[in-house]
């Protein structure tokens, strides 16, 4: 078993640290923060082996020299931003594999958010750790890369298995819900997955992770594709990487 934790830190940041329970590796996927971290390592018992990067923002990669020092781990991210991240000891780059153990991890790399940005997918387990790529109901905003790059990133995470669990890093799930609505307000499932929101944050619960096809249904930067999504944006029959630019500059004025 791949043991998954998830660490609430920051505003909305999530750390996750995953554990495999026979070999006793143990990683940290974008550590914001060293010492909540090595307060669950200690209270666990467990070693640090990995830091696993998606991409260079600070609050991705902030713990990662303080961790280093402390702990021995290596610390794996993109090859392309080796000058950004700090500390990398593996740059990785599209289809290579990590190991945790027993437990095998594809790169696929996701330009967009950040024109480095990758995403890890433990296809045995199901478990998508996405970053600032994928959020539930969202994507990440365009800081460094083109509309059509994140279209075709996104596209390449849509095509997962639909049972796939997706481990965003932030919590940026009401506001998102609440665009999706305004885009595909006679959405049901949308409509149906609101109201679960609501009643995870009123108990301060997170809203990760989701599914992929969670996402399908109620993610409106998957469904470009969609009529009614067109319609609203004035673009039926449009392209969709032109119909997905459009719903992403709607949503940076929303």
């Amino acid at each position: 078993m791949l043991e998954i934790l998830q660490i609430p830190v920051l505003n909305d940041n999530y750390i996750y640290m995953l554990h495999d329970c026979l070999s006793l590796e143990t990683a940290v996927i974008d550590p914001a923060l060293e010492q909540p971290v090595l307060d669950i390592l200690a209270e666990k018992g467990w070693q640090l082996n990995f830091v696993l990067n998606t991409h260079h923002h600070w609050d991705h990669v902030g713990a990662n020299l303080a961790l280093k020092q402390q702990t021995g781990c290596k610390i794996i991210a993109a090859a392309s931003d080796r000058e950004r991240i700090p500390g990398i000891d593996v740059g990785v780059e599209q289809g290579d594999v990590i190991l945790l153990g027993q437990h095998q991890a594809q790169v696929i790399e996701t330009p967009g958010h950040t024109s480095g940005h990758v995403v890890y997918f433990f296809a045995e387990d199901q478990a998508l750790f996405c970053g600032d790529t994928l959020f539930v109901m969202g994507c990440g905003r365009l800081f460094e890369g083109t509309p059509q790059q994140m279209y075709r990133s996104l596209q390449a995470l849509k095509a997962l298995p639909p049972s796939t669990r997706v481990y965003c890093t932030h919590e940026y799930t009401m506001a998102n819900a609440e665009f999706a609505l305004s885009i595909e307000p006679d959405n049901l499932k949308l409509q149906e997955k609101m109201l679960a929101v609501k009643e995870l944050r009123a108990a301060n619960k997170s809203t990760v992770p989701t599914t992929i096809a969670d996402e399908i249904a109620t993610n409106p930067f998957f469904r470009v594709d969609n009529i009614s999504i067109q319609k609203e944006l004035g673009l039926v029959g449009a392209a969709p990487d032109v119909v997905f630019a459009a719903l992403r500059l709607r949503k940076d004025d929303y």
